[in-house]
């Protein structure tokens, strides 16, 4: 039997899974990981703990199937992406806590750069939006606040990773410094078009060239791991949700699949063709050995597990986020609430950090049952406002929506998705395709599978089928942008 050993490094966890040829789950290891708040819209973890968890989740797994290094055939890496991790070359200390991607303190430099008319610029070579979720003005805050960090990355003594590239350098060692074309477009720092880093935007962030990885494909090699008692080669890098996309089976253009999380992030694969969209990002996306650059359009919705968590924690409505189900089945529909969970802003396609969260609707007849339903449509309107903007940008409607994430567990969701979506909604039987996706790229690249074998695993799928009238579809849609509409803006002065 022959092991394939993804590490899925996350914002609040480390986690491996050991797949064999068949694509099944043989062992798995997982350990938490600490995310502190030091101050408002600072986000930080500590380097060398992503590291320290990563590697006893992958030892779990080993030892849970009673295995070493010699019976795995590759290692697949995906990550968390954005987080910014500054390291001594010659000791691998980091020299400043690690910045995750939710952290907000480079906002005012982002809005600088705006305000210069530069936003177009670096959305046109990159993809992006201006905006400190991305990685470039991280790295300059890091050099910028560090003591002689500055100095010390122009003579090349510091280097900088994503995460990726953090963990790839414990992995092997020290011997290799690299990332993966979906990792590297997400710093503001690529030109997605030419696949390199560009001196524009270096000089723009004020970020030296010598502190960056090499940029290689997703599948390709990274260095040989010593892990398991032995050594394992890394034979792919990419990004969670590009590697979600792969694990999807999603390997053709307007193929589209939703992550539920926390927040949700949807992917639309756009063949081997870069397309932009209103509200919308685009970069590139897995490609297997052989294969040419493929790209892809993302909308990232800021909330979606979280408006369930909120449910539980901060109205007491119910004990465990899985009970939502049952509460919101209660009744047939919302009796006319609407929430939109603008909780933090609203990201795309509308990406207005004014926004609120915002109920419309109550009555003195609305209950417990009523909220439960009116979150779980607030989660696929949000869906669906993503796929709109996407539809228009490849002017093609989609024809199904694959889903994943914790909350595509909650059936009722996706029936609610397929209604209000109007197109089948599948559901694969191993919902864990952001590691599967890295396997995925560890068995091309071992040339253990080829695309055809690769494509049989997760042969088994659950699809929920639109039930609702055209009609009343679209009459709810417009009845929720409405709701959006007075949702947007709150935050600034006298709502404007």
């Amino acid at each position: 039997m022959t092991f394939f050993l993804a590490l899925d490094q996350g914002t609040s966890s480390s986690r491996a899974l050991l797949f064999d040829e068949a694509g099944e789950i043989r062992a798995a290891g997982r350990k938490e990981l600490a995310v502190r708040y030091p101050r408002p819209g600072r986000v930080e973890q500590d380097a060398m703990e992503i590291w320290a968890t990563q590697r006893a989740a992958a030892e779990a797994a080993l030892a849970e199937a009673g295995i070493g290094a010699s019976e795995v055939a590759a290692i697949g890496l995906t990550n968390q992406r954005e987080t910014t991790v500054v390291w001594e070359r010659a000791s691998g200390s980091p020299i400043a806590p690690a910045i995750v991607w939710q952290d907000r303190r480079t906002a005012d430099r982002c809005e600088s750069l705006a305000a210069h008319g530069l936003a177009e610029t670096i959305r046109a070579k990159t993809g992006l939006r201006l905006d400190p979720y991305f990685s470039a003005t991280k790295i300059a805050w890091i050099l910028d606040h560090v003591e002689g960090a500055r100095r010390r990355a122009e003579r090349g003594e510091l280097a900088f990773g994503t995460v990726d590239s953090w963990i790839v350098r414990q992995l092997t060692g020290g011997r290799v410094h690299a990332t993966d074309v979906t990792n590297a477009a997400r710093t503001l720092l690529f030109d997605i078009g030419r696949l390199d880093w560009d001196d524009e935007l270096l000089d723009l962030f004020a970020i030296p060239r010598a502190l960056l990885p090499e940029v290689r494909p997703s599948a390709a090699r990274f260095g040989t791991a010593r892990l398991g008692g032995g050594e394992i080669e890394i034979l792919g890098v990419a990004g969670d949700q590009p590697s979600a996309l792969l694990g999807q089976h999603c390997r053709e253009a307007g193929e589209v699949k939703n992550t539920y999380g926390t927040g949700a992030f949807v992917v639309m694969h756009t063949g081997s063709t870069r397309r932009d969209g209103e509200g919308l990002i685009a970069g590139p996306v897995c490609s297997l050995p052989g294969e040419a650059t493929a790209y892809g359009l993302e909308g990232s919705i800021f909330v979606a597990g979280a408006l369930v968590q909120w449910l539980r924690d901060g109205l007491g409505l119910i004990e465990q986020a899985a009970e939502v189900e049952a509460l919101a089945r209660k009744v047939p529909d919302s009796g006319g609430v609407t929430i939109v969970p603008a909780f933090a802003g609203l990201g795309a396609p509308f990406w207005d950090p004014a926004a609120r969260g915002t109920i419309l609707g109550l009555s003195r007849g609305t209950t417990a049952a009523h909220l439960a339903r009116a979150s779980l449509e607030a989660m696929a309107f949000r869906t669906r406002d993503v796929i709109e903007a996407m539809q228009v940008a490849v002017d093609k409607p989609i024809e199904r929506l694959r889903v994943d994430g914790g909350a595509s567990a909650n059936d009722l969701l996706l029936q609610i998705q397929a209604d209000l979506l109007g197109v089948p909604i599948v559901r694969p039987r191993v919902t864990e395709t952001t590691a599967m996706g890295a396997a995925m790229l560890a068995a091309a690249g071992s040339g253990a599978l080829d695309a055809e074998a690769l494509a049989a695993w997760q042969p088994a799928n659950e699809e929920f089928v639109p039930q609702l009238a055209h009609d009343e579809r679209e009459a709810r849609y417009r009845q929720w942008r409405r709701a959006c509409e007075r949702a947007r803006g709150w935050a600034t002065e006298e709502g404007e």
